[in-house]
């Protein structure tokens, strides 16, 4: 019997670092994958078809092809529907277990469980503090280049007098914006999750596998019947590259957002199997 697992999760959660356990674990995770990025530089395990779709997509509803949206209900076209039908139908008749993994996906999972409805989902959470911060640093250190490549006055006077100005400017201006993502991103999960058998979806986070990688790898196996060799998760974990999370609390303007994305992370943390033992990660 043909195996799907989709992997859902928001941008900066981890799903990157764990799509890339579960191919060394043995999973196919796609032909053809996204490749490194100064911000994943040991590449972001995307599979570049479903990818390139879900863009098709978003810039077909005039939405950021990135993903980074608040929208919710995102009509997927005919012509990009039947596109999807037939990228899915060639895996199948490829593959005895597949799994994708791009976190647009979960602008869609309305679409994936009616397509298909026997998939599996292994879901990745991660506090909004952690992503929102990682986003605000990594888009702010896109900006910051331009500074960077000046000479060396122009570099010292951006490191010693504007920086930190610009930083906190930027923060303010876009904390709220990325924060309503993770909750969009987080509530179509929820939804999804509360639409699925226990034995459906397993949700999980970086801190529970490293902790204890073989009860999430056991049920995969055992549960789910995946083929899959034990590959031991420290071994690709980089503390180095896990920045701990900053407190965005005084950049978000409305409060209610806060309590809000607050609610979710338990709700769906609650959702991990033995979550008694794991917090939330940074």
């Amino acid at each position: 019997m043909n195996q799907t697992l989709i992997i859902a999760g928001m941008h900066r959660s981890g799903t990157s670092l764990i799509t890339q356990w579960l191919e060394r674990c043995g999973m196919q995770v796609g032909e053809r994958l996204c490749g490194a990025s100064e911000s994943n530089i040991d590449g972001h395990f995307e599979d570049v078809e479903f990818l390139k779709l879900h863009e098709e997509i978003l810039n077909c509803n005039s939405l950021a092809t990135t993903g980074l949206v608040d929208n919710k209900h995102i009509e997927v076209p005919l012509y990009q529907l039947e596109k999807l039908k037939a990228v899915i139908g060639i895996k199948q008749q490829l593959f005895e277990q597949w799994a994708w993994k791009d976190p647009r996906t979960c602008l869609f999972l309305d679409t994936y469980t009616e397509l298909l409805p026997d998939a599996k989902y292994l879901v990745i959470t991660r506090n909004y503090q952690s992503v929102v911060s990682s986003l605000l640093r990594r888009e702010f250190a896109f900006g910051e280049k331009k500074y960077l490549a000046r000479n060396y006055v122009q570099r010292f006077i951006w490191n010693k007098f504007r920086r930190q100005r610009r930083k906190e400017a930027f923060w303010r201006d876009n904390a709220t914006a990325y924060l309503k993502i993770w909750i969009n991103y987080n509530e179509e999960i929820l939804r999804t999750l509360k639409k699925l058998k226990p034995d459906e979806y397993l949700v999980t986070n970086y801190a529970q596998l490293l902790e204890n990688d073989t009860n999430v790898f056991s049920f995969m196996t055992d549960k789910w019947n995946l083929s899959l060799n034990y590959f031991d998760f420290k071994d690709i974990y980089k503390q180095e590259r896990m920045v701990k999370a900053e407190d965005i609390s005084d950049y978000v303007e409305d409060k209610s957002l806060l309590i809000k994305a607050t609610y979710l992370i338990k709700r769906l943390n609650s959702y991990i199997r033995g979550s008694e033992s794991f917090g939330e990660d940074d």
